[in-house]
């Protein structure tokens, strides 16, 4: 963390600010999501606004809205120019639901409530080694019985695609998948990753496998796609029962969600819908430094550690812990596949 000097130079911030700034990060979190919620990027797409204007346009107090994007203006999100005025930066832009590469969804969900309310849970999830849904909601059977409310579910689907667009060249950069056949994309939500993945390989089929509702939304998503006549949508449950016939089974971020109970039970249930072939199975995940420095790289991998710590009860996990899983489910590691995405694929057959 650092502060511009009247030079322009940047210097270190005293180690009190640096720690003062780390406290009051939910500050800026939760304007972001609310002027995302708001839709102020939005409004503000075709060029710099009064900040009266978009208030009235949104039904907000003025004067209040203002303090907001002045915060965000602080922030890089905007840019607040002479009388009133606030522009949108580069950063900013990206909020705005009608441009490629959208992080709006994505914002929406880190800062809505769900996560919100489960970080505030915290404590409970270090003292007892449960999700905060544990407490929050003891009826649930995981944190995704949660997404049956059909926007909520939709949300998801839209941030999960806005993170698996920015990894899927490199996905497909880094390997071949076009020597399977058929890929099986378990977990896979709206068809977002087998929709790249099939596009770049012309010789490939796929299935997607998610919950019905997801299945749904992948179907015409394939379809909108042009690609119906060699991917089809599949709903399931993929503690019970996969598609038979592919010759690779991928899953991507789906394993750091579970505890390894879960995620040996859902790694068994690939395995026996391979039973009688020399189908691979192929899990895209980051990988867990052994030791946790100061880099983008580990704190990327920390954060989302212990999101998944008070989320879904699940891990990031290293090499070492993925060759343990593997194991335990009836594989056998093959190879660490990095990427240019900050995520490996990680190959494993049939032991």
């Amino acid at each position: 963390m650092s502060i511009s000097s009247a030079t322009g130079a940047a210097e270190p911030l005293p180690p009190q600010m640096q720690l003062y700034q780390m406290g009051t990060g939910h500050y800026l979190s939760r304007a972001l999501g609310l002027a995302t919620k708001l839709c102020i990027p939005d409004s503000l797409g075709n060029g710099a606004r009064h900040y009266q204007d978009v208030a009235a346009e949104l039904g907000a107090h003025p004067a209040s809205l203002n303090r907001v994007m002045r915060l965000l203006a602080s922030a890089g999100i905007f840019e607040e120019q002479a009388g009133g005025k606030f522009a949108l930066t580069p950063l900013g832009n990206l909020l705005r639901s009608d441009v490629p590469g959208s992080m709006r969804a994505a914002v929406l969900l880190f800062s809505g409530e769900a996560i919100q309310s489960s970080w505030a849970e915290l404590e409970y999830c270090v003292k007892t080694g449960q999700p905060a849904f544990r407490k929050l909601s003891p009826d649930a059977r995981n944190v995704f019985d949660g997404f049956k409310d059909p926007q909520v579910a939709a949300n998801f689907d839209e941030a999960m695609a806005a993170f698996t667009a920015q990894t899927a060249l490199a996905l497909v950069a880094a390997y071949d998948f076009s020597k399977f056949g058929k890929l099986a994309d378990i977990g896979g939500g709206n068809g977002a990753l087998l929709i790249s993945i099939l596009q770049g390989n012309p010789s490939l089929w796929g299935i997607v496998f998610d919950q019905p509702s997801s299945a749904e939304r992948a179907g015409k998503r394939i379809a909108d796609a042009g690609l119906e006549a060699r991917c089809e949508a599949v709903g399931g449950d993929f503690f019970r029962e996969v598609p038979r016939g592919a010759g690779a089974y991928l899953l991507k971020h789906i394993i750091h969600d579970w505890n390894d109970d879960d995620a040996i039970a859902i790694l068994k249930t690939c395995r026996r819908a391979m039973d009688g072939t020399d189908a691979k199975l192929l899990l895209v995940e980051g990988v867990y430094p052994e030791r946790i420095d100061q880099s983008p790289e580990s704190r990327g991998a920390a954060f989302n550690d212990v999101n998944m710590l008070v989320s879904t009860g699940g891990r990031q996990r290293s090499a070492a812990e993925f060759r343990a899983l593997y194991q335990s489910a009836g594989f056998r590691l093959t190879s660490m596949v990095p990427t240019a995405a900050r995520v490996s694929i990680i190959e494993g057959e049939q032991a």
